[in-house]
């Protein structure tokens, strides 16, 4: 089975004692300069209303995207209907599109947390690097439909 947008990744025992540890990452991204996903089953532990630039906020959770990028957040949303300019991945999932759209819906209560994940920092890998993890049995590649955990 070839990875695709909208794979999932489970961690195996090789990523014991690893920040990845016990993960299920989605991928939002894949193509011949590498992949792009986010763990999509570790809360980050704030939520967006901790962040400066959003003490106005909800609470609403936060998710550990993985270990690139913790200056950034990105999101995954099922919402195209309301927040404009995402990338369809599959499963009826989007990636990204307008951040202030996907905030206001957060906070106006149009969107809830099984509609959209907001993710600190994300999981990446160079060309190849994926492949060969997945061929070393660090990874379980499962299909799009196989483990739509995503909203859970």
């Amino acid at each position: 089975m070839p990875i695709q947008n909208g794979s999932f990744l489970e961690s195996t025992s090789q990523l014991n004692n690893t920040v990845f540890e016990n993960t299920v990452i989605l991928v939002v991204e894949y193509n011949k300069k590498g992949a792009l996903g986010f763990v999509i089953n570790k809360p980050y532990g704030r939520s967006l209303n901790e962040l400066e630039e959003f003490k106005h906020s909800v609470a609403f959770p936060l998710y550990q995207g993985g270990p690139v990028d913790h200056d950034h957040l990105y999101f995954v949303h099922k919402r195209p209907d309301i927040i404009e300019g995402g990338t369809a991945i599959g499963n009826e999932l989007y990636f990204g599109g307008n951040f202030q759209q996907a905030v206001e819906a957060v906070n106006n209560g149009t969107v809830s947390q099984n509609q959209i994940k907001i993710f600190v920092g994300y999981s990446g890998w160079d060309t190849g690097d994926l492949e060969l993890e997945i061929e070393e049995g660090s990874w379980l590649l499962l299909s799009p439909h196989q483990k739509n955990v995503f909203m859970q």
